[in-house]
């Protein structure tokens, strides 16, 4: 049995066993691993001042289904539109600085402005559409997150004001 050859060893077999025949061959999107490098995200995606959102796993990129993941740059002082995602749940994590994100809890019957403060390895979890904003209060150091969706592709629904979701309601279907 001959040994495997490193992965990634070059950008002609990536993705590929080398081992198999035809390596060359164009394979459906869903009948392959793929690899995407640091540097070839996708800045083709909503954008919004400040932000910098780039699609590394999509429909688009790899076909996928069901989750859709990239990285999102906040630069300093700044914060998104008050948004959620759907009916996408969310899952982020902190590379780089100290992002705080923002949401209201009633769980104590009064709505109550709610800031999770960060930092570098820190993990995020937002349910769907539940109104929340991020913000880098970082007077001079960028934070870089990474999204992961359970859509496949960016959902984001711009809101007005932050507000409760109520768990009784159905949602809207505004996404």
């Amino acid at each position: 049995m001959p040994s495997p050859s490193p992965v990634g060893d070059s950008p002609e077999r990536d993705a590929f066993h080398p081992d198999l025949p035809d390596h060359d061959a164009p394979a459906p999107l869903r009948a392959r691993l793929h690899h995407i490098r640091a540097g070839e995200l996708d800045g083709d995606t909503a954008q919004t001042g400040g932000m910098r959102r780039f699609a590394a796993i999509s429909g688009s990129s790899v076909g996928s289904e069901r989750i859709w993941m990239g990285q999102t740059h906040v630069a300093p002082e700044t914060a998104s539109s008050n948004h959620h995602h759907g009916a996408s749940e969310t899952a982020i994590h902190v590379v780089k600085g100290h992002p705080e994100f923002v949401f209201l809890d009633d769980s104590t019957g009064t709505p109550e402005e709610v800031r999770l403060r960060t930092g570098p390895g820190d993990y995020i979890f937002v349910p769907p559409f539940v109104p929340h904003r991020e913000e880098n209060p970082s007077a001079d150091e960028e934070a870089v997150v990474v999204i992961a969706r359970s859509t496949q592709e960016a959902i984001v629904v711009n809101l007005p004001e932050l507000y409760v979701l109520d768990q009784d309601a159905p949602p809207e279907d505004d996404a």
